[in-house]
């Protein structure tokens, strides 16, 4: 009975699939829905580097099962690829392969989190971690994501951060940066300090994780793992989780390669930590792709094919923030939102998101309503319509 009043669609996918009917029909349509880089022609961008490594993926790697945690070449490169700058981080962490960086966001909330219990997170957040608690038997509560000036309500998470502990004696906090899904905002490296603080604090009372997702952070500007210098001083303090994901960041969205890392300093801990995650992959979907772990392993391995994609991503991030420069030039004064650097998504602030966004998609405008919110994947948007879409926004 508790689940037969479930929608039966993403509210994202349905209104894509609106968008794209429409579109084959002729319409003049802004697709502003779905989180997947198109170029400027609307077709999908994708990094040659990246389909020439699937492409030649021996079959035996295709046929063949994964080991449950995923293949350790993999789970080892992962590792690598987070903690360049870290390697006291590098030196304490252990994974699982997951089916994209959703897989690893399901394994915190099983694995760190009591049912009945509730992750804590911003006040704008990607709507499926609703889901993926609500599945898992657990709720989400939110804090202020914005002070009176703009940036991250450190206040508010302390409070928010205080009372869940007293409620319920552990938590479970969800940080999605830098390129924040979906307003946009990337925090501050003071912000980053200040955080670091509020969770050592808390930690010294009670459980205290922190999970990091990292879904879209190759698409930052400057170093995307600069943040991570204020996490190392709290291994064994507090749990640290990363949530990694090759669907952006080599832009094959359907291969539904990622993993979860965790940082354990004490070898006994961090060999429970990977135990219970390995269970979680058995007692859910058993095994990951193992042609696509195979691939994104010598994508983050191989020199040349790294260095490759490096360079195709960038030829890719260049185009992305041309469109975040003319949303900006013509949003500002017109649209209420965060501070927008880069990334897929924007958030404008609407009192009546629903009947806005209704008016919009009379106009072949979508994006997706939300609370007081319209999310913006400009990602999708070719340069060329950023002003219809502000122009709809705005209207």
């Amino acid at each position: 009975p508790a689940r037969t009043a479930r929608p039966s669609d993403d509210p994202i996918f349905a209104l894509n699939r609106e968008a794209t009917a429409r579109k084959s029909k002729g319409e003049a349509v802004v697709n502003a829905t779905v989180g997947a880089l198109l170029d400027d022609a609307g077709r999908l961008a994708i990094l040659p580097s990246t389909a020439r490594a699937i492409h030649e993926v021996p079959d035996a790697e295709w046929a063949a099962y994964a080991p449950i945690a995923g293949t350790p070449e993999f789970v080892r490169a992962v590792i690598d690829d987070l903690f360049s700058l870290t390697p006291e981080l590098a030196a304490a962490a252990c994974g699982v392969a997951t089916p994209g960086g959703t897989g690893a966001l399901r394994h915190a909330i099983a694995n760190f989190l009591e049912p009945g219990q509730k992750l804590l997170t911003t006040s704008y957040y990607w709507g499926p971690y609703q889901t993926l608690a609500d599945e898992g038997d657990r709720g989400i509560e939110t804090f202020r994501m914005f002070d009176d000036d703009g940036g991250l309500d450190i206040a508010a998470l302390d409070a928010a951060l205080g009372a869940q502990l007293a409620r319920q004696g552990r938590a479970l906090l969800f940080l999605n940066d830098p390129c924040h899904n979906p307003t946009g905002y990337s925090m501050s490296m003071e912000e980053w300090e200040k955080v670091a603080a509020v969770l050592a604090r808390h930690a010294e009372k009670a459980p205290v994780t922190l999970l990091s997702d990292m879904a879209y952070f190759t698409f930052a500007d400057g170093e995307p793992r600069a943040f991570m210098r204020f996490l190392a001083p709290l291994l064994g303090k507090c749990g640290l989780l990363f949530a990694w994901s090759a669907s952006k960041s080599f832009t094959h969205y359907g291969l539904r390669v990622g993993a979860l890392v965790a940082c354990e300093p004490d070898p006994v801990e961090r060999a429970r930590v990977e135990a219970a995650l390995t269970y979680s992959c058995r007692g859910t979907w058993s095994n990951c792709n193992r042609g696509g772990l195979y691939a994104v392993t010598k994508l983050l391995t191989d020199p040349a094919l790294k260095a490759a994609c490096d360079a195709e991503r960038n030829a890719l991030k260049e185009n992305l923030r041309a469109r975040v420069a003319a949303f900006n030039a013509k949003a500002k004064g017109k649209l209420r939102y965060p501070r927008y650097d880069g990334g897929f998504f924007v958030t404008v602030f609407a009192d009546d998101a629903e009947a806005r966004a209704a008016r919009m998609r009379e106009k072949g405008v979508f994006v997706v309503p939300g609370k007081g919110t319209l999310r913006v994947a400009l990602c999708g948007v070719a340069e060329k319509d950023i002003d219809t879409l502000v122009a709809a926004l705005a209207d």
